[in-house]
């Protein structure tokens, strides 16, 4: 190999370099905003819940009220 053909594989030996970190912290990010996410999944699932309970414990007064 020639120097030119070498110095051409160390560049591009380094832009791979380069790209595997950019997309290891590409990565890093994408997987705390997945979290981040799944929490926020979790906590409106939750708050939905407690409506729903709510909702139906209405519904069961006001249907024995209708009855008294």
């Amino acid at each position: 190999m020639q120097i030119t053909e070498l110095d051409a594989l160390e560049r591009k030996v380094n832009e791979l370099i380069e790209l595997v970190h950019t997309l290891s912290r590409e990565n890093r990010a994408l997987r705390t905003r997945q979290n981040t996410w799944s929490t926020e999944r979790a906590k409106l699932i939750e708050r939905n819940e407690l409506a729903k309970t709510k909702v139906e414990s209405m519904i069961s007064r006001l249907k024995s009220l209708e009855q008294d």
